[in-house]
C-alpha cells in the first residue's frame, strides 16, 4: 500500500509540472514561441523526474495498464483544477460525466 501512495504522490507531482509545461505558456502568448518551447522543455524535464519513478515504484504493486488508468484519472483531476485555478475555467456537467467514466474506467482495469 505504501508503494501505490507513494506512486500516486508521485504523479501528482508530475502531472503538475506537465500541465504547466503543456498549457501554462497559453498565459504568455505575447512571448516568442522558441523561448515557450524551451521553457516547456524545462517545466517538462521536472515532470520526468516525478513521472519515471512513478512508474518504476508502481509497476511492482500495478500492472502497466492500473499505472496508466490510474495516471490518466490523476492528469484530468489536476487539469482540471489548474484550468480552474490559472484560466478562470468553470466545471461543466460534461466535465463530471467524462471525470466518472474515468474513475469507472480505473474501477474495471484494477479488477
Amino acid at each position: 500500500m505504501r508503494k501505490i501512495a507513494l506512486t500516486i504522490g508521485l504523479l501528482i507531482c508530475s502531472n503538475t509540472f506537465m500541465n504547466i509545461a503543456w498549457y501554462g505558456h497559453l498565459k504568455f502568448k505575447d512571448k516568442p514561441i522558441l523561448l515557450v518551447i524551451l521553457a516547456s522543455w524545462s517545466i517538462a524535464l521536472l515532470e520526468y523526474c516525478f513521472q519515471v519513478p512513478a512508474n518504476r515504484t508502481g509497476s511492482d504493486v500495478l500492472n502497466v495498464t492500473q499505472l496508466k488508468v490510474i495516471q490518466e484519472c490523476i492528469t484530468i483531476t489536476t487539469f482540471a483544477i489548474f484550468a480552474f485555478v490559472v484560466f478562470k475555467e468553470r466545471p461543466t456537467v460534461n466535465h463530471g460525466i467524462a471525470f466518472a467514466f474515468l474513475i469507472g474506467a480505473a474501477y474495471f482495469a484494477a479488477k
